[in-house]
C-alpha cells in the first residue's frame, strides 16, 4: 500500500509552459516597441533557442537575447522586457484544474505528499507560496537541495529520506518521461505519467497514466485494491 505521492511541479501541478509562453510573448512585444529590430516570430524563436541552451529557468535570458541580437545590452529595452514579463507571469501562474481539492482528498486519505523538482529551490518555494500550496507538502526537494537534476537518483533518494519511507511505499507523478518517470524507476518507485502536462509525448513507460489531475485519486485506489487483492490471495 502506498504511503506517499511525489509530484513534479512545473507542468504537473502548475501549468508552467502556458505562463512561460505568454510572458515571453509580452516581453518580446515590449522590447520590439522600444527598439528591438526583429519581427516577433523570429525574436520568440531566438529567445527559446537560448532557453534550450541555458535552461528554462535561466534568469538572465533577456540579457543573453539582447547581446545575441545587438552585441550589447540596452537597459531601456531590457527593463521593458523584464517588466512586461513579470506582469504577465504574476497573472498567469496557476495550478491545473482540480489540484487543490485533489490534494486535500489525498491528505484526507492519510497520504504524505512531496515535491521533486528540477527548478531552483527559491523558485519552487515562491511558486508554491504564491499559489498557497506550500502547506500541503511534507517534503520539497529542488535543485540546490541536491547537486543533480532528474533523472539522477539523488533527488528521489533525498525525498524518500525526508519522508522516511522506502521506494515501494511511494508513487511519483510527472510530465517528463525521460526525467520524472525514468528517474523514479531507477529506485523502484511506482510511476504515473501526467499526460495533460505533455500531450505530445509518445510512450511514457510509466505504470499509470492520467489526463486530468483529479484522476490520481483513481490511481491510488487501483494501487491499494491491487495490493489488498494480492495480500488476500
Amino acid at each position: 500500500m502506498i504511503k506517499a505521492i511525489l509530484f513534479d511541479l512545473d507542468n504537473t501541478l502548475i501549468d508552467f509552459m502556458k505562463m512561460k509562453k505568454a510572458s515571453c510573448d509580452a516581453a518580446v512585444e515590449a522590447m520590439i516597441a522600444v527598439g528591438v529590430r526583429l519581427d516577433k516570430q523570429n525574436a520568440i524563436k531566438i529567445l527559446f533557442e537560448l532557453y534550450d541552451k541555458y535552461g528554462i529557468e535561466y534568469n538572465k535570458i533577456f540579457q543573453r537575447f539582447l547581446t545575441k541580437i545587438n552585441r550589447k545590452i540596452d537597459y531601456k529595452i531590457l527593463a521593458a522586457g523584464i517588466v512586461a514579463y513579470r506582469k504577465v507571469q504574476a497573472g498567469l501562474l496557476e495550478p491545473y484544474p482540480n489540484v487543490r481539492p485533489t490534494l486535500l482528498k489525498l491528505k484526507e486519505k492519510g497520504l504524505k505528499l512531496g515535491i521533486v523538482s528540477d527548478a531552483p529551490r527559491l523558485k519552487v518555494w515562491m511558486r508554491l507560496t504564491e499559489l498557497q500550496l506550500q502547506d500541503f507538502f511534507d517534503a520539497v526537494v529542488a535543485f540546490g537541495d541536491v547537486a543533480e537534476r532528474k533523472p539522477s537518483r539523488l533527488p528521489f533518494e533525498k525525498a524518500l529520506q525526508e519522508l522516511n519511507l522506502k521506494a515501494e511505499d511511494v508513487l511519483m507523478i510527472g510530465d517528463w518521461p525521460e526525467r520524472d518517470i525514468a528517474g523514479a524507476k531507477k529506485l523502484g518507485i511506482l510511476t504515473c505519467f501526467a499526460r495533460y502536462g505533455n500531450p505530445e509525448a509518445k510512450e511514457s513507460e510509466a505504470d499509470f497514466e492520467i489526463n486530468n489531475f483529479s484522476k490520481i485519486l483513481d490511481v491510488v485506489e487501483q494501487i491499494r485494491n491491487f495490493k489488498y487483492d494480492n495480500q488476500k490471495s
